[in-house]
């Protein structure tokens, strides 16, 4: 591990300060932050590199290339200002070219989804217990196709742990993936594990990234090398709902706003963040120019307008989409633009954990103590709720072990209503950088707070770096 000095960043009415710099030895091309409450502090990195072969006048040209991977745990603690960043688990795998947490518990465990270049998608299952730091142990394993790629992966539950695809009780859990030959392959998250639900070849080449619409699942979007955007009505795969000719090189990122049904946000080589209204897929409403070609977007948990966007030599930016999307304008502000020297920006990702601004006059508050500014609007429920979990090992509020059998993957518990069973909040008092700032795991205290700080990570490809940031906007 290789920690940097702190370094301040400003851009644009904002500080940017750089954490941490962690060597993953391989390059780094995805990472996640873990969305689920009590599992906020665990951060996963996944990297690709190429054998390369020892002797290369014996190189059979006909041989395929060998992909090595590594999949890393880190885990976000305060108590070492340092290097917060510390990792827990390193797991060799076939090259990972992306990778998703599950936004909801299944079978009470937290799941990461990993696309391989083994063409495999894999689960992964989080357990551990109070004596053992959480690891990930493989769950279940599903080849999509013999001599490709998976490329990409995304789950049905949406981009938020309350996500409005579990609105009703008849909802399953799915998964889409795209692979190098330009399919698109429907996998169904079952108790016997995965099942290929449906293929169909949607792209002439590689199909980089597939996509659900969070708000309508039936829905699932598509980009390709041959610079298309296409939507698909997953009943009736066949043939595409729309087909986008807009971005004139390939289409590398999509991801559907979790905050507000409608929005859409696409990527591309040809260094263009296009927003859309899925209500009328013809011509994007706001055109948003890169330095550099956008490989992942990432829209802010919290904050609903900010847009996150990894755009390889270009660095990472963070794009404030309130005015284009509240107007349908073609009218972004750019908060952050930061470009890392020698380096590609291929993952990049916000973190759930929270900090509240509160005023220099107020002390940091004591555990137990109000935490809202009206002590009679915090109901006891709230107030059991916010009890500080582990630092470095903090478990789920979820049992880790509950029904582990290392084999396969069960369907969603069901609350009440049939809908999947969400647990109780906790409280992570993870990071307090500055003076009167806290950073909370809890969503029935951050809905009362001023956000003005995140957390979020990027990786880089050539230097093989992960970096850790703190972004305060002003």
């Amino acid at each position: 591990m290789v920690t940097a000095a702190p370094r301040d960043c400003g851009a644009m009415g904002s500080r940017l300060r750089l954490l941490q710099a962690v060597d993953t030895e391989y390059t780094a091309d995805s990472v996640e932050w873990c969305p689920l409450d009590g599992c906020r502090h665990l951060l996963a990195c996944g990297t690709y590199q190429l054998q390369k072969p020892e002797d290369k006048s014996g190189l059979d040209m006909d041989e395929p290339q060998v992909r090595l991977g590594r999949l890393y745990l880190y885990s976000f603690s305060e108590d070492s200002s340092a290097c917060p960043l510390v990792e827990i688990q390193r797991r060799d795998t076939s090259a990972i070219l992306d990778m998703k947490w599950c936004h909801i518990p299944v079978a009470g465990h937290a799941l990461l989804g990993a696309a391989d270049a083994g063409g495999s998608i894999e689960l992964l299952r989080l357990v551990g217990s109070e004596w053992n730091a959480p690891t990930l142990l493989l769950s279940s394993c599903c080849v999509l196709e013999e001599h490709c790629l998976a490329l990409s992966l995304d789950w049905s539950t949406g981009g938020t742990s309350r996500s409005p695809v579990f609105r009703d009780s008849d909802q399953s859990l799915k998964i889409v993936s795209s692979d190098s030959k330009g399919q698109l392959h429907l996998l169904q998250v079952e108790d016997a594990g995965l099942r290929a639900a449906a293929t169909w070849q949607a792209h002439r080449f590689e199909a980089w990234v597939a996509a659900f619409n969070y708000w309508q699942t039936e829905i699932v979007y598509s980009g390709g090398d041959d610079g298309l955007l296409k939507g698909w009505d997953t009943r009736t795969p066949g043939s595409p709902v729309f087909s986008s000719e807009r971005h004139s090189m390939g289409v590398c990122s999509i991801r559907n706003s979790p905050h507000q049904e409608g929005v859409l946000a696409t990527g591309s080589y040809d260094e263009h963040v296009l927003l859309w209204d899925t209500r009328n897929m013809e011509q994007p409403f706001a055109d948003l120019p890169t330095q550099g070609g956008v490989w992942r977007l990432r829209w802010h948990p919290r904050q609903q307008h900010l847009l996150l966007a990894a755009c390889m030599h270009g660095g990472f930016t963070i794009f404030n989409c309130q005015k284009a999307v509240e107007e349908k304008q073609d009218i972004c502000t750019v908060s952050v633009s930061h470009k890392l020297p020698n380096s590609l920006v291929y993952g990049a990702d916000w973190s759930w954990l929270t900090s509240r601004r509160l005023p220099q006059t107020q002390p940091a508050l004591p555990v137990g103590s109000s935490l809202l500014s009206d002590p009679g609007a915090q109901t006891a429920e709230a107030a059991n709720n916010l009890k500080v979990g582990s630092q470095l090992l903090g478990l789920p509020t979820f049992d880790p072990l509950a029904g582990h059998d290392g084999e396969t993957c069960s369907k969603p518990q069901s609350g009440a209503k049939g809908r999947p069973s969400f647990q109780p909040l906790t409280e992570d008092t993870i990071l307090s950088s500055s003076p009167g700032t806290k950073i909370y795991d809890c969503d029935s205290y951050l809905e009362t707070a001023n956000l003005d700080s995140s957390l979020l990570a990027t990786c880089s490809f050539y230097n093989h770096t992960l970096h850790l940031w703190k972004w305060d906007s002003r």
